[in-house]
């Protein structure tokens, strides 16, 4: 069988989530392939969009209220209103980084004392949403006229809201419907300020984590990928990339961007219903759990080891569920490429973690490729305990992930005081490890809520080994990749 690299170890929880839940305590959609009949609702919609706003038009007129400029006034009145000067405000003195860290390390919030947990949750809430006014500017501003002229309908009040931007619901003058992306005014310049600010980050790091752990290389990754999310084009270009990679792929969904209607502030993609993470806890059934789960998983490892391209926050707010347990992937403003070198650089402690299982090769892979300093003198049983902890899923045949084992595996990798102690001591974090260790925590932490429960071994050795099918979601997708070999 031909090896390749196994995208799976757990150093890097111990790094970013405890600097960050420290620090933040301190600190307070693939091609349109819908039928002729999705066409002609589409057409029908213009229809019904332009006679209504003709009709809102004269009401308008005659009684000299409802104009787009009044509608955002009263809105306005009812947000908790972000203008451009709230933004840099809010965001300044680290906070804005700091909301970016406490979302990168979700997967740790159930471990966490009831302190940090409340502390991590406003990092992690929806942010308050700007005035509509505001986004009207940045529309215009970019597009060249006001969301009204730009889209057949628009609807002010954001469907959703985060660290830097906010989503409206909108549909394009042919009738599609569309998430318009909108970024907070300021927030870019906010934002980068913080991270120019780079020694504060290094001075939190080294006074939170390990001794050996090298907090610029770490803190330099960081920056380089919260930069990359502030560029909207970079992720209208990733989403582009990941329609392409999962063209017709049985499960996996991709909203289909449209170029028209995105800048460097604004992205703009095909709207995308679906379930909520939390309704799909509620409503779905146990099998179609168990297949949105594999889903999931399944994108990341297709990604990771096929295409040196993955998305690095896998978190359930950015995804929709469907049920037939399809999953619609909806943010790509994390994403990590492997440069020349990096995977080549982490690939033999990962070959040796999961498909050896050797103690030994495992502590001299360490040491070649830097998660080891040279002379530690620790047992390598000891070293391989600490490290394989969290991926007992691929050291056996069966598996149940369940949110007790996340919490308890969580509690030994952050335990500074523990048996493994003088491992942690010594331990460093390669800076291209960081966001492929934040996808295996997180993507484990949605399997543990999910209870999912399978053969992951025999599964991960389909994509680092060239192993057979093990499931039947593997089988499909097994069959998409013949197909377009073939095509």
């Amino acid at each position: 069988m031909t090896r390749r690299a196994v995208p799976v170890i757990g150093l890097a929880a111990v790094a970013t989530a405890a600097a960050a839940a420290a620090a933040a305590l301190a600190a307070t959609r693939s091609a349109d392939r819908r039928p002729v009949s999705g066409r002609v609702d589409r057409t029908l919609r213009v229809w019904r969009l332009s006679a209504r706003n003709s009709a809102r038009f004269a009401v308008s007129k005659v009684r000299g209220l409802g104009s787009p400029d009044e509608r955002r006034a009263q809105l306005d009145n009812e947000f908790v209103i972000r203008t451009a000067e709230d933004v840099a405000r809010e965001l300044g003195q680290m906070k804005g980084v700091l909301m970016k860290a406490g979302q990168m390390i979700s997967f740790i919030f159930e471990s966490l004392p009831e302190e940090a947990q409340a502390a991590l949750a406003t990092l992690q809430a929806d942010g308050e949403p700007m005035s509509p006014t505001l986004a009207a500017e940045v529309v215009e501003q970019d597009l060249g006229g006001p969301p009204e002229q730009v889209f057949l309908d628009w609807t002010d009040r954001p469907v959703a809201s985060a660290s830097i931007g906010q989503v409206h619901r909108a549909v394009t003058h042919d009738g599609r419907e569309v998430a318009v992306k909108v970024q907070y005014p300021g927030v870019h310049e906010a934002i980068e300020h913080d991270l120019d600010a780079a020694e504060v980050m290094y001075g939190v790091f080294s006074s939170m984590m390990l001794k050996g752990l090298d907090a610029k290389g770490l803190v330099d990754e960081l920056r380089l990928r919260m930069r990359e999310e502030l560029d909207y084009r970079l992720e209208a270009e990733n989403v582009l990339t990941f329609a392409e990679v999962f063209a017709n792929h049985p499960w996996v969904r991709i909203p289909t961007l449209v170029p028209s209607c995105s800048t460097d502030r604004i992205l703009t993609t095909e709207w995308i219903d679906g379930l909520t993470f939390d309704e799909f806890m509620r409503q779905a059934s146990s099998d179609t759990k168990q297949r949105a789960g594999e889903v999931l998983w399944r994108f990341a490892q297709h990604s990771i080891n096929r295409h040196g391209i993955f998305n690095g926050d896998p978190h359930p707010g950015n995804y929709k569920f469907h049920h037939d347990g399809s999953v619609s992937f909806l943010d790509f403003g994390l994403v990590k490429r492997w440069q020349p070198g990096e995977w080549e650089s982490l690939r033999p402690t990962l070959d040796a973690v999961v498909i050896d299982r050797d103690p030994v090769l495992v502590v001299e892979a360490m040491e070649e490729s830097g998660f080891l300093r040279l002379g530690h003198g620790l047992d390598p049983e000891v070293i391989f305990e600490y490290v394989s902890s969290p991926y007992r899923p691929y050291l056996v045949d069966e598996f149940r992930f369940t949110r007790e084992w996340m919490v308890e595996t969580l509690a030994r990798v952050l335990d500074v005081k523990g048996p493994h102690a003088k491992v942690i001591e010594v331990l460093n974090l390669p800076p291209s490890f960081v966001i492929l260790d934040r996808v295996v925590w997180g993507v484990s932490a949605i399997l543990g809520k999910l209870e999912i429960e399978g053969p992951f071994r025999a599964m991960l050795l389909e994509y680092v080994a060239d192993g057979p099918p093990a499931t039947d979601i593997g089988a499909a997708e097994a069959a998409w990749l013949k197909a377009g070999a073939s095509s």
